[in-house]
């Protein structure tokens, strides 16, 4: 398995690893019942995509939702997951290369809805444009990740769902970002590089998203 984080972030790799250790297999979520322990309480489901499998465990605790995944390429090629931001964010010194961003959220009624895509460009475009970065993966290998999100930022929240775009990698719209990471910071020898893509890959992006997340049950809601 391929672990692509700095090393601040090995704390939550290894929770993220912990947790992660038993999703089950169907892309189905899996109910929780009154009956489980307390340490049980992580909600988990995974979602099989054309290239990629995302498993995720939800772990809320008061307004701070947890959110841990783990992604594997599926596909016959490399793979790109926009988990990573954008070039602006980086520039500007709200990101670092190669780190993970905070999701984009949007709300509509009673439902949140978390993600990490890449955007197209604005229009007009701004004269430093959000380039979308994502991680690599190559054939087989699979990364974990983890983010929090602060819940008392919305009103009225009553369900949740995140969604995470990937896509196939290719030379011709990927190249590395110059303000990549120093390796001597990184938590293993992965390949921890930051990728700027084109804008092009906004169309071509296949969107892994969760089933809904019901916060007063605790649990992913089954149709």
């Amino acid at each position: 398995m391929s672990s692509i984080f700095r090393a601040r972030h090995a704390l939550p790799i290894a929770i993220a690893a912990a947790m992660l250790s038993t999703l089950p297999q169907p892309s189905q979520a899996q109910p929780e019942t009154p009956q489980m322990h307390e340490e049980d309480r992580p909600a988990r489901t995974a979602v099989d995509g054309e290239h990629a499998r995302l498993e995720v465990a939800f772990d809320p605790v008061g307004e701070r939702f947890a959110v841990r995944y783990r992604v594997t390429n599926t596909g016959d090629g490399p793979l790109a997951v926009f988990d990573r931001g954008d070039r602006h964010a980086v520039l500007t010194g709200r990101l670092e290369s190669g780190a993970i961003a905070m999701p984009r959220f949007t709300q509509e009624g009673g439902d949140l809805s978390l993600d990490h895509a890449a955007r197209a460009l604005p229009d007009p475009a701004p004269t430093v444009p959000p380039v979308p970065l994502a991680a690599r993966l190559g054939k087989g290998e699979a990364l974990d990740g983890a983010f929090d999100f602060d819940l008392s930022l919305t009103v009225g929240v009553e369900r949740v769902r995140w969604c995470l775009g990937v896509a196939p990698f290719n030379d011709k719209d990927y190249r590395a970002d110059d303000r990549s990471v120093d390796r001597s910071k990184l938590a293993s020898g992965g390949d921890a590089d930051a990728w700027q893509a084109s804008f092009a890959v906004v169309d071509a992006q296949e969107m892994l998203c969760t089933p809904w997340y019901v916060l007063a049950d605790g649990g992913f809601a089954v149709d």
